[in-house]
């Protein structure tokens, strides 16, 4: 699909992963992209979302929208995550359907695996079994969009299709202490920690669970080359295929930032999914993706953006 003569919706355009998103669209000459801001238009409202509609008139919609966090953020506010998740889905699937649009291009994540996956995790497994408890609500409400456009797909006719990203890190990210994924709270931590002069950081759980990370333009990359590219009903992942477990990931970002001081654990606090490793094979088949960036230059590149540009962060 030639994108550059298209409209095209980009919901979370503005955020961390949408940000990227539009800047590969502007890079490929697509002149017609629409941001809707929270401010003027709340996406788990169907009035105002159908108002975007009306008056943007999109061919194409890229999803990317949603309440996000970490796993303290799933600890206390499930209910939020699961509601606005699935509703915003629900609202942008039914008036993309009610406006002919061409393409529905809906992201999931990779919470919505089944705590005990086989590994590396397949496509094929994903309806295998229920998700890591923390994470479910968010995980389970990003499965409802994929059922979602595939019943859509077979009712309706709409071209809607699904893509997984693993863990997404990059410059840009959320730092929040509260809201914030692994990679970005752990920076936070130990840049704090090496300024302040404190002997150490203490991080959840025991560090022994295996995370996947994917840089954030390779993943914005990848959604594109997706948009352009793929028009199939099933779910394809988005990541690495590289696995590294949240002691080593701790170890490799203390080592970025310059601190030399201990880190502790705290195994009264949830770890979250065991393991987490995608089967990336399908993406590569299907539409050409695989990531260029490797773990130590994407963290070496965080943390450099984190140290110039913190009151932003």
């Amino acid at each position: 699909m030639d994108l550059n003569e298209k409209r095209i919706l980009v919901t979370g355009g503005a955020g961390f992963i949408g940000s990227h998103v539009v800047d590969r669209l502007s890079e490929r000459d697509c002149k017609s992209i629409f941001i809707p801001r929270s401010q003027e238009y709340d996406l788990r409202d169907a009035g105002s979302t159908q108002r975007i509609f009306k008056e943007f008139k999109p061919h194409l919609v890229i999803h990317l929208a949603g309440n996000v966090g970490g796993i303290g953020a799933s600890e206390l506010y499930p209910a939020d995550l699961f509601y606005d998740n699935a509703i915003i889905g629900i609202n942008l699937l039914e008036h993309s359907r009610r406006a002919g649009v061409e393409k529905f291009v809906g992201i999931g994540n990779v919470c919505s695996y089944p705590k005990l996956c086989n590994i590396p995790f397949s496509e094929d497994d994903l309806w295998s079994g229920y998700p890591e408890e923390v994470n479910a609500p968010n995980g389970l409400a990003k499965r409802m969009l994929l059922a979602m456009g595939q019943a859509y797909r077979k009712q309706y006719g709409l071209n809607s299709i699904h893509l997984i990203p693993v863990n997404v890190y990059g410059p840009g990210d959320n730092f929040n202490p509260l809201t914030s994924h692994v990679i970005p709270a752990i920076i936070r931590k130990a840049v704090e920690a090496k300024e302040s002069g404190a002997p150490e950081i203490a991080l959840w759980g025991d560090g022994s669970p295996t995370r996947e990370f994917i840089f954030v333009e390779d993943v914005a990359e990848a959604i594109v080359l997706a948009t352009e590219r793929y028009d199939g009903a099933e779910p394809v992942n988005l990541g690495t295929g590289q696995e590294i477990s949240i002691r080593e990931l701790a170890e490799l970002i203390c080592r970025k930032v310059g601190f030399d001081g201990d880190i502790t654990w705290q195994t009264s606090k949830p770890g979250g999914q065991p393991r987490r490793c995608m089967d990336v094979r399908r993406a590569k088949k299907l539409f050409g993706f695989k990531a260029r960036f490797d773990l130590d230059e994407g963290i070496a590149s965080t943390v450099e953006w984190f140290l110039a540009d913190r009151i932003n962060a």
